[in-house]
């Protein structure tokens, strides 16, 4: 059956997610505010800022499903105040539509924790851009519980592939590897800590959009590969391109004083309960009702190499507001 959908933001997740959809042959409607350079020839374009409440309710209408894959710029003050707005409007276009609503999310709502991230982790008051996701997690929910919206949300902790210009894996990491540079990490890179490969996050999210409604009203974490440490991971991509794993950690230290001066390392910095301690995401909720086969990290790393090498990785991120997110 041809299923309708309608994938707000078309960055790498959404360009992944997309593409599956398309390929099997759903009619995707790719919704943001201009058209992306490339998209399958299937899908149709319609334009939207997620902060106009009229035009995401048109975006959403007379489809079946709608998935969320919103970036935002890293920046609290936009997220403060576009994310309740942008959440609210799709819920509101979902309602009107009676569309079932899919969230990519990340895991920021957890706040800092000392054990592995459950989906019944409870919500956090820390921080900004944490706060601020726990606050939107709690609109969804409540949409969902009052019977206005079918909604789930599908959740990934940092992620990387070939496309995915903001992962420090893939940009930071394999990107300069490639070019014969050192990796540069803005955080201790020692510590335990859980990636998400996309093609990954875009099957589980296609694997929400099928599933029945009992499996909605609540947050599935996506599989991933074993937990390595971050250096661990650089250094495999390094052998694998055949370089020497040069990697270039900046002292947390620097890292405080930089944030007095730089706000893109200020928030950074909020998020350092992510790195200054283990980061380990429990998905065995979603392995026991779907699928546990996460991408090795030898495979996605192997794929993201030769993105970088074959010169097919672009510089956009993901998002609904940027030119190409």
């Amino acid at each position: 059956m041809t299923r309708r959908i309608a994938v707000v933001g078309f960055g790498a997740v959404g360009r992944e997610t997309t593409t599956l959809l398309s390929a099997r042959g759903d009619a995707v409607r790719i919704v943001q505010r201009r058209k992306p350079d490339r998209a399958p020839d299937s899908a149709v374009f319609q334009a939207a800022d997620v902060e106009d409440r009229e035009a995401i309710v048109r975006a959403c209408a007379n489809v079946d499903t709608v998935v969320c894959c919103v970036g935002l710029p890293y920046d609290s003050a936009v997220w403060a105040r576009a994310w309740p707005r942008a959440m609210s409007h799709l819920l509101d276009g979902c309602a009107a539509s009676g569309a079932r609503f899919v969230f990519a999310d990340n895991l920021y709502m957890y706040g800092p924790q000392t054990r592995p991230l459950t989906e019944d982790t409870p919500l956090t008051t820390y921080g900004r851009k944490p706060r601020i996701r726990a606050e939107i997690t709690q609109l969804w929910r409540k949409a969902h519980d009052a019977g206005q919206v079918r909604a789930v949300a599908v959740r990934a902790p940092d992620f990387y592939g070939p496309d995915v210009a903001t992962s420090v894996i893939s940009a930071y990491g394999v990107a300069r590897l490639v070019a014969g540079k050192p990796a540069l990490v803005p955080y201790p890179a020692g510590n335990p800590h859980d990636f998400t490969y996309v093609p990954d996050f875009a099957r589980a999210l296609v694997t929400l959009i099928d599933a029945p409604d009992d499996a909605y009203g609540q947050a599935w974490h996506v599989p991933n590969a074993p937990t390595r440490t971050l250096r661990e991971i650089l250094t495999m991509a390094a052998e694998r391109i055949g370089v020497a794993p040069r990697i270039n950690v900046l002292p947390p230290a620097l890292a405080a004083v930089l944030a007095l001066f730089r706000k893109d390392m200020a928030e950074i910095r909020e998020m350092k309960f992510q790195w200054d301690r283990p980061y380990v995401v429990d998905t065995s909720k979603f392995a026991a009702r779907f699928w546990r086969d996460a991408t090795s990290l030898e495979n996605g790393l192997d794929a993201t190499i030769a993105s970088y090498r074959g010169g097919h990785a672009s510089a956009s991120g993901q998002g609904a507001r940027s030119p190409a997110p």
